[in-house]
């Protein structure tokens, strides 16, 4: 695995990559740096986990690690990684684990870390637990006796985030029909009570987990599901979240796909008009359309740039004062609720926006227009993902197609930080062009280090 934190915590196959030995040592690293301060005589941490096989046997070892430097345990169950988040904080614990890969297949886990006030780490405490781990920077402590760490379970965990997120929503949803498409995840467990209390008439899909099936051909990467439901049932708009629900994606009711710049720019332009939004200013990523800059420009919004991953808006956020923000994705950030994207949180707030207007959500999302976009995943080795930055035959690929572009696209060429991907990503308003330069991209990528 490298070093173990990528843009969204620790992620391997399960019991391969993230063995429960690794697992046991993140949770006595991340115990050590996060409790320092902790005014508990047994520091008190919270553990959720998403509906994976291996999410079970992960969360043994985490507990295991845990009671091993005498914290103390206590069990949320299956439940979306917000509710992690929001619940160290109303729990008053010292730090919150989430078990979730998120999108990813079955196979593949991970662990995500949260601080004392409910936000993920900074890359220097992530780099303080990699030494322990890694590096044996400093000995785990071995208290014996009644030094040992306990585990309890929170009895009210989903009761306490569904009232969190009813509180936040001021009109309701009464009388719009809605589909939900829960990616047989951690959603499952709260979505159908959340949404049917905010008035909504639910059409569950995708609900039922057995431990392999989280995000099988459903869920926000796998929309055509949602898409096929809401048309032919004539309902008013379908959502869709990922598998430990932290993003999420919407479906008009023509079956058109709301992405998270289309979420963003509605949500944004109703926030500035009930002034709501702090500074006027939305933050997105170097990944957000070019529609959604262009849109911002145009209605008097500042919008601001970040890497790619929620957690780098998250830090932009919190350093200039601002409370909104996203990504493409689904990751939705509103910080006057949150301190992590909310795929529920989002969907409550679009939904009860489409609702209060009394509109239909396809002309709502006509406020932006969409720039064509092309994006291509090439797989490569471990070694190709070192080579990345150093080949001179890809940077002068990527510096000739920008000279080809000009002033009317753009290409972004990454690593991903979750997976073995370098992601070519072309926009301009010539598709057929954007499509022939990410294809050529893509295929030198691969011929160099795939």
């Amino acid at each position: 695995m490298g070093r173990l934190f990528g843009t969204d915590g620790a992620r391997g196959i399960a019991n391969s990559e993230l063995t429960c030995e690794l697992a046991m040592n993140i949770g006595r690293a991340a115990a050590m740096v996060l409790t320092e301060s902790s005014h508990h005589t047994h520091p008190k941490i919270l553990i959720g986990k998403d509906t994976r096989l291996s999410s079970d046997m992960l969360e043994g070892a985490l507990i295991a690690g845990l009671c091993s430097v005498g914290a103390d345990v206590e069990l949320l169950g299956v439940d979306p990684t917000p509710a992690v988040a929001f619940l160290i904080r109303q729990y008053q614990a010292d730090a919150g684990i989430m078990i979730s890969a998120s999108h990813n297949p079955f196979e593949f886990n991970g662990i995500k870390v949260f601080s004392s006030d409910g936000y993920k780490l900074p890359d220097a405490l992530e780099e303080e637990i990699e030494a322990i781990v890694i590096d044996k920077a400093k000995p785990y402590p071995t208290p014996t006796g009644d030094g040992l760490g306990r585990v309890s379970y929170a009895e009210n965990a989903v009761e306490d985030y569904i009232e969190h997120i009813i509180s936040t929503v001021p009109y309701h949803l009464d009388g719009m029909r809605i589909a939900i498409d829960c990616s047989n995840g951690s959603s499952s467990r709260t979505a159908r009570e959340l949404f049917t209390r905010l008035g909504a008439e639910c059409h569950l899909l995708a609900d039922q987990p057995d431990g392999v099936n989280i995000n099988d051909k459903c869920g926000s990467t796998h929309l055509e599901l949602l898409q096929n439901y809401v048309v032919e049932n004539g309902l008013q708009a379908g959502v869709a979240f990922d598998g430990d629900a932290d993003r999420c994606l919407a479906v008009d009711e023509k079956g058109n796909v709301i992405d998270g710049d289309f979420i963003m720019a509605i949500c944004a332009l109703d926030l500035a008009s009930r002034k709501k939004l702090s500074k006027n200013a939305a933050v997105g990523t170097v990944m957000s359309n070019m529609g959604f800059s262009r849109f911002c420009a145009d209605n008097g919004l500042k919008f601001v740039s970040t890497d790619v991953g929620d957690r780098y808006v998250l830090e932009a956020m919190l350093r200039e004062g601002y409370n909104f923000g996203g990504e493409q994705s689904g990751h939705v950030i509103f910080l006057d609720y949150a301190t992590t994207g909310d795929g529920q949180l989002t969907a409550a707030q679009l939904l009860s926006l489409v609702n209060r207007r009394q509109a239909q959500l396809s002309s709502i999302s006509t406020l932006m227009t969409r720039f064509p976009q092309v994006l291509i995943n090439v797989r490569v080795t471990g070694e190709g993902k070192l080579h990345f930055f150093t080949n001179q035959a890809i940077k002068n690929k990527i510096d000739d197609v920008k000279k080809q572009l000009g002033e009317d696209g753009r290409i972004l060429v990454r690593l991903s930080g979750t997976e073995p991907l370098v992601r070519v990503m072309l926009e301009g308003l010539d598709k057929e062009k954007i499509t022939r330069l990410a294809q050529e991209t893509a295929e030198l990528i691969k011929e160099k280090i795939g």
